[in-house]
């Protein structure tokens, strides 16, 4: 049996991303007595063949028969092709802009929504411009009942500076009564403006086909970020302002109802803030308590 001392190993690994695969290369060169006589001089007298394997080819994740179908690299080019496809691929695809950022819009110059003008010979009626039915005659005493009814003390609300009102949402429970839900509704009577720190847009409430008001709602805003919701706040308060034509708690706008209640369902109180400390005078209800971050203090 004779044994060799090997003179030079090298081996080499190459790692492919894109094809998942590796390339394996093993050379060693005899000593100079020991080679055999058809190999060139400076010739290496072993070479190994760089062998193609999978990156999963010994991982359970893979059935073996998929192992099984690896080929081997001829040479080096074709490794070198691969990478090169794979790279141009990778970059194209980050280079492109995706459809969501391309259909961005910057709410802060409008909402480009101006409402669709029918024709002059449309058989609807085109509620933009349109005053049909206004004032053509008075709805049924069932539903005068339910407009005109007096307002529910425990409905109304206090702002901390002193303002009554009463919640969007309770208007449109006194239409749904009165009218029956989808018998009413807000149309835009023009596109939607948007200012460095409001939101307006004019609407007209139709019932029952019939034009009933006109009016314009607004909404204050704090960051662009918050323009969705000053247009859905704007729409609500040009709700509460056409409201007042069919006389939906009026008393709101009756100065002595506001004093009467004030004096007795509404108090005055300092409080203070828990974590800046500035304190302030604010109104709430009498059944209703301070909230966090407020604290009610005493002078």
């Amino acid at each position: 049996m004779a044994m060799f001392s090997l003179q030079r190993a090298t081996w080499s690994l190459q790692i492919s991303k894109t094809s998942r695969t590796f390339a394996v290369s093993f050379t060693t060169a005899l000593p100079r007595k020991h080679r055999p006589k058809h190999c060139a001089p400076d010739s290496p007298s072993v070479s190994s063949t760089p062998f193609r394997s999978s990156l999963y080819e010994n991982s359970s994740r893979r059935p073996s028969k998929h192992s099984q179908a690896r080929s081997v690299f001829t040479s080096s080019k074709v490794y070198q092709e691969q990478r090169a496809q794979g790279a141009a691929a990778s970059e194209a695809g980050s280079s492109k802009p995706s459809p969501q950022a391309q259909e961005v819009q910057d709410l802060t110059e409008g909402f480009l929504d101006q409402p669709v003008l029918l024709d002059e010979g449309a058989r609807q009626v085109d509620w933009t411009r349109s005053f049909h039915g206004l004032s053509s005659e008075a709805f049924s005493p069932e539903a005068k009942e339910i407009l005109l009814a007096p307002v529910i003390n425990d409905d109304v609300e206090i702002k901390p500076d002193g303002i009554l009102y009463l919640p969007e949402i309770k208007y449109r429970r006194i239409l749904n009564k009165a009218f029956g839900p989808g018998a009413w509704g807000l149309a835009p009577r023009g596109e939607t403006i948007v200012t460095p720190t409001a939101v307006t847009r004019e609407y007209a409430l139709v019932a029952l086909g019939r034009l009933v008001s006109v009016s314009r709602g607004e909404q204050n805003y704090y960051g662009p970020e918050n323009i969705p919701t000053a247009a859905e706040g704007c729409k609500s308060n040009a709700l509460v302002r056409c409201c007042k034509d069919l006389g939906v708690a009026s008393e709101l706008w009756d100065p002595r109802y506001l004093r009467k209640f004030v004096k007795e369902f509404a108090k005055e109180t300092f409080v203070e803030h828990q974590v800046t400390k500035k304190r302030k005078k604010i109104w709430l209800r009498k059944d209703d308590f301070v909230k966090y971050p407020f604290k009610e203090i005493k002078y």
